[in-house]
């Protein structure tokens, strides 16, 4: 795949990147080289390779999935300006 100007100018005006004249020659170079590499690694047989998440094998730790209600409301609560009946209290918006 080959990038011109024109696409350049295109990208840049897309990624509100201002590119000058002289500025686009340069960078069609470094995007078909960008490009060239990323066609490479299409090549590279990764037939059996697992994919990975890091580089390190690690294992999350797991809480168990529980519902609860969370048991803070009254602490929740405190933090609102104003509340009804174990509820937040807010103006009505309706005009």
């Amino acid at each position: 795949m080959s990038i011109d100007k024109d696409t350049v100018a295109k990208i840049a005006n897309l990624a509100r990147i201002e590119v000058s004249e002289s500025e686009l020659e340069s960078t069609v170079g470094e995007l078909n080289n960008i490009l060239d590499w990323v066609e490479q690694l299409g090549e590279v047989n990764t037939d059996g390779v697992e994919a990975m998440t890091s580089v390190v094998e690690t294992q999350l730790p797991r809480r168990q999935d529980q519902v609860t209600d969370g048991g803070y409301r009254d602490q929740v609560l405190k933090n609102a300006p104003q509340s009804e009946h174990g509820f937040f209290a807010v103006p009505k918006v309706i005009e």
